[in-house]
């Protein structure tokens, strides 16, 4: 039998799953339970995502470097805009051009864990949401691609520069890292 996906993704989503909500739901449990999964679930429900107190921060990507270069891909650049909860909750949206050249779009939410390994300027920072890109001849090259859309994840390891600014390394699947400087307004 011939995959439509390229990478086997049953193991990542069931590690994922048993990480993510590790707690048993009650009928009093939110939708989603307890764990990360109920957490986000309440965020987007409820419009905290965009209202919790905060502040809105804007991110330049200029530059990635593929793990495995070829001829067709082309220099990637993103901007984002993020909207950054006191609690280390964040939301956002991001327009890019991907590895092929085309126009892609990413909405998520995540956290941002600061002070990694009691390193103050050291943080790590997650995402997951929904991706529009990679279509025509390149709508394999993501997996779970219905018509251009599909599940979108990020990691991210970053330095805080000072109050307002801050680099970081996104880790963009199995297929490239990408540098990232940002801005805060506080």
């Amino acid at each position: 039998m011939n995959c439509p996906f390229r990478r086997p993704l049953g193991p990542f989503f069931l590690s994922l799953c048993a990480g993510v909500s590790p707690t048993h739901a009650s009928a009093a449990d939110p939708v989603g339970g307890n764990g990360l999964i109920g957490q986000t679930w309440q965020r987007v429900s409820d419009g905290q995502a965009w209202q919790a107190e905060g502040h809105w921060r804007l991110a330049l990507a200029p530059f990635a470097a593929h793990f495995r270069p070829s001829d067709e891909h082309q220099d990637v650049h993103a901007l984002a805009l993020e909207r950054q909860c006191n609690d280390g909750w964040l939301a956002g949206a991001s327009y890019f051009r991907n590895s092929f050249g085309q126009p892609s779009a990413y909405v998520y939410l995540g956290q941002r864990h600061t002070r990694l390994m009691g390193v103050p300027p050291l943080f790590f920072q997650w995402s997951a949401g929904l991706m529009y890109g990679y279509t025509g001849r390149y709508k394999d090259k993501v997996p779970l691609n219905i018509d251009g859309f599909s599940p979108g994840a990020l990691v991210g390891l970053g330095w805080q520069l000072g109050r307002s600014s801050s680099a970081m390394l996104h880790l963009l699947g199995d297929a490239a890292l990408m540098l990232q400087f940002s801005y805060d307004f506080r």
